[in-house]
Parts: structure tokens; C-alpha cells; sequence
């Protein structure tokens, strides 16, 4: 049986609880209903950390409730049909839906690549940026005026 949706509010909302939809995230199978889009399931069941970041898998959450959301990515369906990136705002509940998180091994609770976070301190905003731009050879001058 799916966890209840701790984080619904009862009467509010613009979603039919008359019916409920069965989906998958990570393999757990939880509940929605018609109205729902991933993001907001996801959220009235609990769920907050969607994913990882690509370089130092750090956590993500949902962040924003449009298409303007930069953290919620997941990947839809599997094997050929197989859809990465996709924002969980931006997609409407359907029965059957099976979604994943990305960027962890072998789980998003326990990302072993997650260890890469204990160096963030060392590589601050813009590291590349300021640590590869070297200074102009002597005697070299500028073309752009």
C-alpha cells in the first residue's frame, strides 16, 4: 500500500481526488491523482530531494512550481524509450508513470559520489573561470578595442 500523502491539503487545490493514479519514483509506488503534475505528487507524498547536481551531487529539490524549475530533473520510462532531463514540473501525472532520479549511485539517499561535496569548499563560484585565465604574454597586445 502507498504512503499517504502527508503534504495534501484536504479541500484545496485544483486536482480530482475522486480518482487516483499509481506511479513510480525510484522504484517506491505511491499515489496521485488527475490534476497532479510529478513535482506536486512527489511533494504531497513526502518526497523533497528529486535528484542530485551532475558535478559534485549535491542535493536537489524542487525548487519552483514551472517550467523555469533548474533542480527537479528526472528521467522518464527506461530502456529505449529511455527520457533524461525532464523537469517534474512540466509533467503531467498519468497512471503507470515511472520516473527515476539522476545523477546518484547506487541511490539518491545514499550517493556514494556524494563524497565529491567535501572538496566544494575548496572550489568556489566561478573556480574554472578564475583559476584558468592567465595573464597575457609580454609584448602581446590586445586586438579588441
Amino acid at each position: 500500500m502507498p504512503p499517504p500523502q502527508i503534504n495534501r491539503l484536504r479541500d484545496k487545490g485544483l486536482v480530482d481526488r475522486k480518482k487516483v493514479l499509481r506511479f513510480d519514483f525510484d522504484g517506491t509506488r505511491l499515489t496521485g491523482h488527475p490534476g497532479d503534475t510529478l513535482a506536486s505528487a512527489l511533494l504531497a507524498n513526502g518526497i523533497r530531494l528529486v535528484g542530485r547536481s551532475f558535478k559534485y551531487h549535491r542535493p536537489r529539490g524542487i525548487l519552483t512550481a514551472g517550467s523555469e524549475e533548474p533542480n527537479a530533473l528526472v528521467e522518464l520510462r527506461g530502456g529505449a524509450r529511455r527520457e533524461p532531463n525532464t523537469r517534474a514540473t512540466t509533467v503531467e501525472l498519468y497512471d503507470g508513470l515511472n520516473a527515476a532520479s539522476q545523477n546518484r549511485w547506487p541511490s539518491l539517499k545514499y550517493d556514494l559520489r556524494a563524497a565529491t561535496q567535501l572538496a566544494g569548499p575548496i572550489f568556489s563560484a566561478g573556480f574554472y573561470y578564475k583559476t584558468f585565465m592567465w595573464p597575457a604574454p609580454s609584448g602581446r597586445r590586445s586586438t579588441s578595442r
